[in-house]
Parts: C-alpha cells; sequence; structure tokens
C-alpha cells in the first residue's frame, strides 16, 4: 500500500486534485481534517451565488437537498482517496448508493455547512460511510453513503 501524506491544509487546490467535480459541481470548499479509513470533515460555504438558486426557489432560495447528499459524498471522496492513496490520480470513485437519507433543516445562502463522515466499513472495494450535515451546531441532513472506485 502506498503512504499517503496528508496536507496540513486541504484546501480547494488539493480537492480539485482528488477529485474530477469543477464548477459549479464542486459541493465542498475546504477539508479541515481527515483520518484515513475513519473520518472526515468538510466544510462548504453556502452563498446566493451558487447557481441553483436562480431556480430553487425563486424569492425564497432554498439548497435542493441533493446538493447536500453530493456534499456529503465528495467529501466522503476525499477520505476515500486518503485511504487509498494509489487510486489517486488512476481512478475514479463513484456513488454506489445512497440509504436512510433523512432531511431535518432547510439550507439557505449564508449558511456554513459543515460535513462530517465516519467510516463503517471498506469491504471488497465497497466503502459504507455514515454521514451528517450541519449547520450552526444543527443537524441538517444524515445519509448512509456507498462507493467505490472505478
Amino acid at each position: 500500500m502506498t503512504e499517503v501524506v496528508i496536507p496540513e491544509n486541504i484546501d480547494i487546490l488539493e480537492i480539485l486534485r482528488l477529485l474530477p467535480h469543477r464548477y459549479p459541481f464542486v459541493m465542498v470548499d475546504k477539508i479541515l481534517s481527515v483520518i484515513p479509513d475513519k473520518s472526515v470533515t468538510g466544510l462548504k460555504n453556502v452563498t446566493i451565488n451558487e447557481p441553483f438558486f436562480q431556480g430553487h426557489f425563486p424569492g425564497r432560495p432554498v439548497m435542493p437537498g441533493v446538493l447536500i447528499l453530493e456534499g456529503m459524498a465528495q467529501t466522503g471522496g476525499i477520505m476515500a482517496f486518503y485511504s487509498v492513496p494509489e487510486n489517486i490520480g488512476t481512478k475514479l470513485l463513484y456513488f454506489a448508493g445512497i440509504d436512510k437519507a433523512r432531511f431535518r433543516k432547510t439550507v439557505v445562502p449564508g449558511d456554513q455547512l459543515l460535513f462530517h463522515l465516519e467510516m463503517i466499513r471498506y469491504k471488497r472495494g465497497i466503502f459504507v460511510m455514515h454521514a451528517e450535515a450541519h449547520v450552526d451546531g444543527k443537524l441538517v441532513a444524515a445519509a448512509e453513503l456507498m462507493a467505490s472506485f472505478g
């Protein structure tokens, strides 16, 4: 297994190096902490400039729940790459499933989303992670996410 060197500051440039997503579909701005095979915490600053707010919903902007899930998945993808670093730059990580998704509160412009994922298991090439999204310490969404390298 390749030894992983985790940068002290996992900023947007490192996120773009690891993930294939680009504007407007990058849903995580910064990684605050990552422990390979264990956990990861990421941050998304939600601004009115997000293109989805034009239609969701005019006059009452609400971040689509599916994009909150995507932010959680991208954050989990960072942990997956640091857990299997030989895949960095050589493979893509794909969503394999979403279970138990629940949305508790709306996310609006000005909010700061904190994504926290814990590894449940990594078996036969499938990552299973428990994911939560919080705003101001309050749970806004949770799900169990599955992903695999392809």
